[in-house]
């Protein structure tokens, strides 16, 4: 049986990244447990300081197919290139034509960059094209 997993991003400000990633994948906030209006309700009942209560997010996609996304509050900055990154699929695959492919990645891109990703630059090799991007917080992905 294969292990779930989910993925971690370490973050400053794991609301504000945690908002760029929902839109950015269509994900949601993980639900608050039963009980609770909201996750402030639960923080509070849990008894956690005010001023913790962005030490971390957790995203879901919505249709539960995809990993979750916890984001975690952490003092230092980013410092390097990441050893891992995403690649978010935007061009319907290799079937479709190169043209059609870049159309599509592109104004994924443009999309994305209104959320707040920076654009590092785009890559063409042989048949394949995509851009790599800086989320908020300066985490390296790709759209392909």
């Amino acid at each position: 049986m294969a292990a779930g997993i989910q993925i971690v991003f370490d973050a400053t400000d794991p609301a504000r990244l945690a908002e760029f990633w929902i839109e950015a994948l269509g994900y949601v906030l993980q639900p608050v447990p039963e009980g609770f209006e909201s996750w402030d309700d639960w923080a509070r009942a849990m008894g956690i300081p005010e001023e913790r209560w962005n030490d971390a997010r957790a995203i879901v996609d919505p249709e539960g197919q995809s990993p979750r996304v916890f984001i975690q509050r952490v003092p230092e900055g980013k410092t390097a290139k990441n050893r891992m990154h995403l690649d978010l699929d935007a061009s319907g695959g290799p079937a479709r034509p190169i043209e059609d492919r870049r159309r599509a990645v592109d104004a994924e891109v443009e999309r994305l960059a209104g959320l707040g990703a920076a654009i590092v630059g785009p890559v063409s090799q042989r048949d394949e094209y995509w851009v790599v991007l800086q989320d908020p917080e300066g985490n390296e992905f790709c759209v392909h």
